[in-house]
C-alpha cells in the first residue's frame, strides 16, 4: 500500500487528549498544529486519576515514565465503599495485581491534570514537527473536500481570521466542542444531563488518621460523597460531593460548612480543614451520534460524557486518543486507508455504549440511590467486591475489567494484523469480561 504522508494534522484543544494525540503524532514525523482558544494551558488540578487503559496509553507515549518523576505522582493502593458513619463496607486492593513480588505497571495512578498537561506541553515543545497556539478560537463551519479540510481561527491578539488546511481535523475541544457543534449542530449531543449536582473540592484534612483507603466512596441518599487522596506530600484530598439540584454557587458555598462537618470523618468544624478549591458543576451522559464526519474527527469530551465516578470519562478520552493515534500513524505510513477512521468512529462508540455508559452511570447510582443499611444484603456488585477480598482471582478479573475500553485497530489495518498495544510484562495476564463485569469504580476525575 502506499504510505499516505501528511501535509498536516490540525488538532483543536490543548488539553490532555489534545496534546497527547499531538505527542503521539509528532513523534512519528506527522506534522501537527494545535489550536487553543484559551491563552495559556489550564493551571487547574482538575482530573486525578488514571486507570490501568489510560496508564497503558501514556506509558506508550513515554509519559508515564516522566509523570512518575512528580513527588505527588503515586500509585493507588485501596479503593472501598463506606457508610456515612465511615463504616467500611467492601473495598479492592490494587496490589492485587502484583506477581510473584512484580509490582503491575498499569496500576490505577495518581497526578493533577494541571501537571499532566504541562509534561505533555513540555515533550511536545521538543518535537520540530508539532506547532501549539495558544489564543487561537476556530470558529463554526465545515469546509471540506475528499483530500483537504479547512478551518477558519481567529486570533485573540489582534481579532484577525486566519484559514488553515489540513489532511484532517480532529476537535479535542471539550464538551463544548466547536469542531461537534460544526459537525452535527450546536444542540445535537444525544444523550441527558443528570438531575443531581455534584461538588468537587480540593480539600487539606487527615483522612489516614481515621483509616480510610487511598479511595472512599460513602453510600447515602442525602449525603453521598467521594474522598480520594491526591498528594503524597500533604494531606489533600479531592473530596466531591452531591448536593440539591438548583442551589447557586453562593448557596453551595453558604451550606459547604454543614455538609463538610455532616459529611467528613471526625465532623470537623471550619479550621479544622482548608478547602482550597470548589467547583460546582453538572454531570452528563452524552455520545456524539459519529466521531467522523469526511476528514474530521471526534476524541475524548468532545466525542463523549460521562459522570466522574469511576475515572471513565478521563480514561475513556485517552484510550480514544490512543487509538486513533494509531490510525493516523497508519494511514500515514501506508498500512491501512482511510476506512480505518470509520472503524474507529463505530468502535469508540460501542465501548461508551457498552461499557462507559452503563459503568459510569452504575457507578453514580451506587452512591445516592440505596439504603446504605442494605447494601451488603442486596447491592450484587458491593458483595462481588466483599467476595473477591478473600478471593485472589477474582480481585484481578474485576480490576482488569477496565481494559475492556482497549482496542487495537492495528488488528484491522489492511497489509498486516499485528498488536500495537503492548501487554504488561509483569503481573497478570490481561483478562477480558463481559461489559456488565467492568465494573470496578475507584475514582473520580
Amino acid at each position: 500500500m502506499t504510505a499516505h504522508a501528511f501535509q498536516q494534522v490540525i488538532v483543536v484543544g490543548a488539553g490532555p487528549a489534545g496534546m497527547l494525540l499531538t505527542l503521539r503524532l509528532a513523534q512519528k514525523n506527522i506534522p501537527v498544529t494545535v489550536f487553543e482558544a484559551a491563552p495559556a494551558a489550564s493551571s487547574q488540578p482538575r482530573a486525578t486519576h488514571y486507570l490501568p487503559p489510560a496508564v497503558v496509553e501514556l506509558r506508550r507515549a513515554g509519559v508515564m515514565a516522566e509523570l512518575r518523576k512528580d513527588s505527588d505522582c503515586f500509585v493507588l493502593n485501596k479503593f472501598c465503599w463506606r457508610k456515612l458513619d465511615g463504616t467500611y463496607l467492601a473495598g479492592i486492593d490494587t496490589r492485587d495485581l502484583d506477581a510473584d513480588g512484580i509490582p503491575y505497571e498499569n496500576r490505577i495512578t495518581v497526578l493533577a491534570l494541571n501537571k499532566v498537561v504541562k509534561v505533555l506541553e513540555d515533550m511536545v515543545a521538543k518535537l520540530p514537527s508539532a506547532t501549539v497556539r495558544y489564543g487561537c478560537k476556530v470558529l463554526p463551519g465545515l469546509d471540506q473536500d475528499g483530500e483537504r479540510a479547512w478551518v477558519s481561527v481567529e486570533r485573540a491578539a489582534d481579532g484577525v481570521v486566519e484559514r488553515h488546511e489540513a489532511d484532517y481535523v480532529v476537535g479535542c475541544d471539550g464538551a463544548s466542542s466547536q469542531v461537534r457543534r460544526s459537525m452535527f449542530g450546536d444542540k445535537t449531543f444525544p444523550g441527558y444531563t443528570w438531575e443531581n449536582q455534584i461538588v468537587a473540592t480540593n480539600t487539606l484534612y487527615d483522612f489516614d488518621k481515621f483509616g480510610w483507603e487511598d479511595s472512599n466512596f460513602i453510600i447515602h441518599p442525602e449525603h453521598s460523597f467521594m474522598a480520594a487522596k491526591i498528594s503524597l506530600t500533604r494531606p489533600l484530598w479531592r473530596v466531591t460531593y452531591t448536593e440539591v439540584t438548583g442551589l447557586s454557587d453562593e448557596e453551595i458555598l453558604a451550606r459547604q460548612a454543614w455538609k463538610f462537618e455532616t459529611m467528613l470523618p471526625g465532623h470537623p468544624k471550619p479550621g479544622e480543614y482548608t478547602v482550597l478549591q470548589t467547583s460546582p458543576y453538572k454531570i452528563h451522559q452524552r455520545c456524539s451520534p459519529s466521531f467522523k464526519v469526511g476528514r474530521y474527527l471526534l476524541a475524548a469530551d468532545a466525542a463523549h460524557l460521562c459522570n466522574p465516578f469511576g475515572g471513565l470519562g478521563l480514561s475513556g478520552g485517552i484510550v480514544d486518543v490512543g487509538g486513533l493515534a494509531d490510525c493516523l500513524i497508519g494511514i500515514h505510513e501506508g498500512e491501512t486507508g482511510d476506512a480505518i477512521l470509520d472503524e474507529y468512529s463505530r468502535i469508540r462508540i460501542e465501548k461508551y455504549q457498552n461499557i462507559i455508559n452503563p459503568v459510569s452511570t452504575e457507578n453514580f447510582r451506587r452512591l445516592y440511590d440505596q439504603d446504605p443499611e442494605q447494601v451488603l444484603e442486596k447491592d450484587e456488585f458491593v458483595k462481588l467486591i466483599q467476595q473477591a477480598e478473600s478471593d485472589l482471582e477474582l480481585s484481578r478479573k474485576l480490576q482488569m475489567g477496565s481494559l475492556e475500553v482497549l482496542h487495537d485497530f492495528t488488528t484491522s489495518f489492511d497489509s498486516r494484523k499485528v498488536s500495537a498495544t503492548p501487554s504488561s510484562s509483569a503481573g497478570p495476564q490481561q483478562e477480558t469480561v463481559e461489559p456488565a463485569s467492568a465494573t470496578v469504580a475507584p475514582v473520580v476525575n
